[in-house]
């Protein structure tokens, strides 16, 4: 069962691919042949740990679809036309907010966890992406373009989609100069994204993981190492930890460090000697499940010829990587709820 998912700006290294990505070869709009949506089961596991949401494309369109962390109990979640990604539950698991171009322009939207009520938030006629909400249900953060047409971290109110509220920019600094992805801690104090100094024929410069109080004051990096940090950095739900993807594309690997940005260690992917384009495949999009103990990812084969972008889940230190999408897909940055 064949599925094929790419859009432009959606996770990876770039802007939409099926989650907006930083310009990489994941993120750059391709057109795609008709193809069949997954298989919808409905097995539930023996017990629910959360469910697991992510866009899928099939035909011309990408839709959100959520399941439990085995893999069962599939979930249509969107079924109208155009393109739905960036899927990011609510703390409270009973909405998800996403990115919509069915009004035109990618928008922030969100919609009822069972698929009922979806409701467009902003109308910015822009190229809304990443949505996360705050845990207290209040404002939703975002990257958004600015009038110099650099991605910024914005906010919203969440109800509304009114005050807007730019919290960073790139004044003084590079035409190139970006900010996007943004995660709040658990606390609601801070937000975590990815900042990039440049971008040089689509490739990011200097993409670290970088870190901020809630009204964009304290902005300072936590990483600042070679290799490019890329989509999505993700808090634990302790908020002592944050994971992130680090690598160039095709060789991307899942990281955690400590919220103060100490204690790098890598969980998954190839080594800086091995093969490249990583031939087991590169990962990204991590995101911690509810209780910490897990991390569910992407992992790309498109580098090596395969259009194949499955949903994997390990153990928090990295055991036990295992596929959860059985079939060939291509899924969007997941949530995990």
């Amino acid at each position: 069962l064949a599925m094929i998912l790419v859009l432009g700006g959606c996770a990876g290294g770039g802007s939409p691919t099926l989650e907006p990505q930083q310009a990489t070869p994941q993120a750059t709009a391709t057109s795609v042949a008709q193809t069949p949506v997954p298989t919808i089961n409905a097995t539930p596991p023996a017990a629910d740990d959360g469910r697991i949401a992510f866009g899928v494309r099939a035909g011309s369109g990408s839709n959100i679809f959520s399941m439990f962390p085995d893999g069962t109990d599939m979930r249509q979640i969107t079924t109208d036309s155009g393109n739905h990604l960036c899927a990011s539950y609510s703390a409270d698991a009973s909405q998800i907010a996403y990115c919509g171009d069915g009004s035109g322009e990618f928008e922030i939207w969100t919609i009822d966890a069972d698929g009922t009520a979806p409701t467009q938030v902003t109308h910015l006629d822009g190229r809304a992406l990443f949505p996360d909400a705050s845990h207290d249900g209040t404002k939703i953060a975002f990257g958004f373009p600015d009038e110099d047409q650099s991605t910024q971290v914005h906010v919203v109110d969440a109800a509304t989609g009114r005050d807007l509220v730019a919290l960073t920019s790139c004044e003084g600094m590079s035409p190139g100069c970006s900010n996007d992805y943004p995660a709040w801690s658990p606390d609601d104090q801070q937000i975590v994204y990815i900042h990039a100094d440049d971008y040089v024929n689509e490739v990011a410069i200097n993409a670290q993981v970088w870190i901020m109080n809630a009204d964009g004051s304290n902005q300072h990096p936590l990483t600042s190492d070679g290799p490019t940090k890329d989509q999505v950095p993700n808090w634990s739900p302790d908020g002592t930890s944050i994971a992130y993807a680090s690598g160039k594309v095709g060789d991307e690997g899942i990281w955690i460090m400590k919220s103060d940005g100490s204690d790098p260690l890598q969980l998954s992917g190839c080594q800086a000697a091995d093969e490249s384009p990583c031939p087991d495949g590169s990962d990204f999009g991590p995101v911690w499940s509810p209780d910490g103990t897990r991390i569910a990812f992407l992992r790309s084969f498109q580098d090596v010829g395969t259009n194949d972008r499955p949903v994997y889940v390990m153990n928090a230190d990295g055991s036990d990587q295992h596929r959860v999408t059985e079939e060939v897909i291509l899924a969007a940055v997941p949530s995990w709820r």
